[in-house]
């Protein structure tokens, strides 16, 4: 009675070895390293997507049209070709298959983006910038029939400080079809490049006093004549950018001409054959300043006379007190702690991590798995030694498969990822696997099927022959369900550990680990701990079919999680592939013909159903997985967190209160509906006039990343009130409505 009920639950630890490293690991590749070669990234302040028109398909002959879509974070922008006073434009270098020729950038015209004194040419908003290509007659796709492009785009992003950027961006698509996807950008984009025609006639004439040129252009079309025009040089040191109209250059018409007299830069270089300018007409009741023209047209001006070269300084005015003003920063910023801090930090994290660890057992998260283990403490009864091994197996299959989990997250966060804690669970296929790996369990244990109806006798005896192993993947099992939980004390050393060399960083991750298998390590070494189990029986059965329903329900959390990032399509599609999975293990239980007959059928089924449905499980576009999400408990209040709105409310004396939480943590989805939720606690936030931000890290952000480092955090939840002049205020992970009063108070 006590061993036979047992058996496949043991086997079934085996058996999600192998299911969490085919399923979960490749997954979480595709998560980290995959997404290095993805079509899209997101930086900071800009998010970058590569995009393909090729209506035809790509063959030779056919149009075929690459981008780059750029999407800016509010008042950050990039460069034109020309950026004007300051900045660099974007540069694309590119990597396509032979027999595709690759041009020049088609340049949209910018706007006039004015900082202070200085005059750039940029972007701001959403922009494509388009790439013509070429298809020559000895363009051949990939055996498979795709064409696969890559992309390294670098760009200088400015609000008022700059950044440098760069991602690496790869696309892969089918040379036969049709791709049409971006038509509307391109449209855009097309609509905004400059003009020309061979009625265009213009023609620069250096003025007497060499300072300054005069422009004639001839043949603008009827909408321009009368208006006053705005001037884009395509060359970046001959003209003095910031010069006003009507102060500093003048414009008149006379008829069909239009005249214009330009202040030469004093950078300028020797006098050009000719020169290439863009002159736009701004849309009607604006400025050149607030948005692009509305039409534009490009020309090239032969230049009459020579004017003298100036003398150039080695640094620009502009650019020296930008690298003044940097050097400045640099040397009032904090110096770094000394090493005997570090040490002691170091040991204060270490404590914390096994702290942390210990308490990651009373996360709703563990519970299913740990209460199994309970039944394997009942099952060995008053086998000490299987006991103690048992123990010692399940110890080592924790602190592995954290100080593992540890490594890859210091291996891509070196690498030049964006990532934190619980970071495999932002990929929905990993959602998805665990889906499928719980719903297995919940089935094996309501007695739905046994593995040894479907293995072969020596298979299913593996659990007998290797209960050391049994254990250790019993830890490694429950690693993988505890990982989307951040006990208290785990937020603080895991934000400490990625900023440590790895030997230390590691350490702390297996402090995790040791922890949170401290409590079975303890019981399986002190027998007396377990004599308040009760003997082994008959209700080990029953206890059995009771624990399926916690495995089924975290099927319906996972399930829940994944519509947060794919939407209703990718709930329908996990359904359905949960649904004929159930359908093959159960026609695997019936007996003689049918059970192959019907198998197969299913089988078949599931196998078509796999590669159908999988593109379902794709993340959403930020704006769709925005409104595919259903609000939580008091959402009315809170606002989606940017860190320009974080700076906005404290900017104007208001105190921001920010939860930095995502849909597959479960403490954090605890936390918001109860302390959160709580009355008392809204009510205390209204009347101080708290702001309320929540950071959505259920997808990848590397903003919220960046932010949770700063707070020295890895992982969520996070949450901290913040106050105009005021150090930060960082709360418990597992919050209570006292912790959030109590704060409030000292504002």
């Amino acid at each position: 009675m006590s061993s036979a009920p047992l058996a496949p639950v043991s086997l079934f630890w085996r058996c999600c070895l192998w299911l969490i490293l085919l399923l979960a690991l490749p997954a979480q590749a595709q998560l980290t390293l995959g997404q290095r070669a993805a079509d899209q990234a997101a930086t900071p302040h800009v998010q970058a997507r590569l995009a393909v028109q090729a209506p035809d398909g790509i063959a030779a002959g056919q149009p075929l049209t690459l981008g780059l879509l750029l999407t800016h974070q509010p008042q950050w922008h990039t460069y034109w070709k020309n950026a004007g006073d300051s900045g660099l434009p974007t540069q694309l270098d590119w990597n396509v298959p032979p027999g595709l020729e690759v041009g020049e950038i088609a340049w949209p015209v910018p706007q006039q983006i004015r900082v202070g004194d200085l005059l750039n040419y940029g972007y701001e908003g959403q922009i494509l910038l388009p790439v013509p290509v070429t298809v020559g007659p000895d363009f051949t796709p990939d055996a498979d029939g795709m064409v696969r492009i890559g992309l390294h785009a670098s760009w200088l992003v400015c609000r008022v400080e700059c950044i440098p950027e760069d991602v690496q961006l790869q696309v892969q698509v089918a040379a036969a079809q049709s791709h049409a996807a971006f038509a509307p950008a391109f449209a855009t984009a097309q609509a905004r490049e400059p003009q020309t025609s061979s009625a265009l006639a213009g023609q620069f004439e250096v003025a007497p006093d060499g300072e300054h040129v005069n422009l004639q252009v001839q043949g603008l079309p009827a909408q321009a004549q009368g208006r006053e025009l705005a001037f884009y040089p395509e060359a970046a040191d001959t003209f003095r950018h910031a010069a006003v109209p009507g102060r500093d250059w003048q414009q008149r018409w006379e008829g069909a001409v239009w005249h214009a007299t330009l202040p030469l830069s004093d950078m300028r270089g020797a006098t050009p054959a000719a020169l290439d300018v863009v002159l736009g007409l701004p849309v009607a009741g604006s400025s050149v300043a607030e948005q692009p023209p509305a039409a534009a047209w490009r020309i090239s001006a032969p230049v009459q006379g020579r004017w003298q070269a100036a003398q150039l300084a080695e640094v620009s005015p502009a650019l020296a007190a930008a690298l003044a003003a940097n050097q400045a920063n640099q040397a009032s910023a904090v110096p770094p702690a000394s090493s005997n801090a570090r040490s002691g930090s170091w040991w204060m994290a270490l404590a914390g991590g096994l702290i942390g660890g210990l308490l990651l057992n009373l996360m709703p998260c563990v519970f299913p798995v740990l209460a199994i283990k309970l039944l394997g403490f009942a099952r060995h009864g008053s086998d000490v030694r299987a006991q103690r091994l048992g123990g010692l197996a399940y110890t080592l299959g924790t602190v592995a498969s954290f100080a593992a989990l540890g490594a890859l997250l210091l291996a891509l966060r070196a690498a030049g990822e964006q990532l934190g804690w619980g970071f495999q669970l932002q990929n929905p296929l990993v959602i998805a696997a665990l889906a499928v790996l719980f719903t297995v369990l919940g089935l094996n244990l309501a007695g739905v099927f046994e593995f040894g109806q479907m293995l072969p006798s020596g298979v299913a005896s593996l659990h007998l022959r290797h209960p050391v192993a049994d254990a250790f993947l019993s830890g490694v099992l429950a690693v993988a369900v505890a990982s989307p939980c951040t006990a208290p004390f785990m937020g603080a050393s895991l934000g400490f550990a990625v900023a440590l060399p790895a030997a230390q960083a590691l350490a702390i991750f297996a402090a995790l680990g040791l922890g949170m298998a401290l409590p079975y390590l303890l019981l399986s070494w002190a027998p007396g701990l377990l004599r308040w189990l009760p003997r082994p029986g008959p209700w080990m059965a029953t206890f059995r079919c009771a624990m399926a329903f916690p495995m089924l329900a975290t099927v319906v959390w996972l399930t829940w999680v994944l519509g947060q990032q794919t939407g209703v399509d990718g709930v329908a599609a996990l359904l359905a592939l949960l649904l004929a999975l159930s359908a093959l293990i159960w026609a695997l239980t019936l007996q003689g013909r049918t059970r192959w007959l019907l198998g197969a059928v299913l089988a078949v089924l599931l196998g078509w159903l796999l590669p159908t449905l999988t593109p379902y499980l794709r993340e959403l576009p930020p704006q769709e997985a925005a409104a595919a999400s259903s609000p939580a408990p008091g959402t009315a209040l809170w606002q989606p967190w940017s860190p320009e709105q974080q700076a906005q409310w404290l900017a104007e004396g208001r105190p921001v209160f920010v939860d930095y939480t995502a849909a597959w943590c479960v403490t954090c989805q605890f936390n918001k509906r109860t302390t959160l939720s709580d009355p008392e606690v809204l009510q205390a936030f209204t009347l101080r006039g708290v702001q309320l931000l929540r950071a959505d890290w259920t997808r990848q952000d590397p903003r919220i990343t960046t932010a949770l480092e700063q707070l020295g955090r890895s992982g969520v939840p996070v949450y901290v009130l913040l106050a105009p002049g005021k150090a930060p205020v960082v709360l418990t992970e597992l919050i209570r409505p006292d912790d959030v009063l109590q704060a409030l108070a000292g504002i």
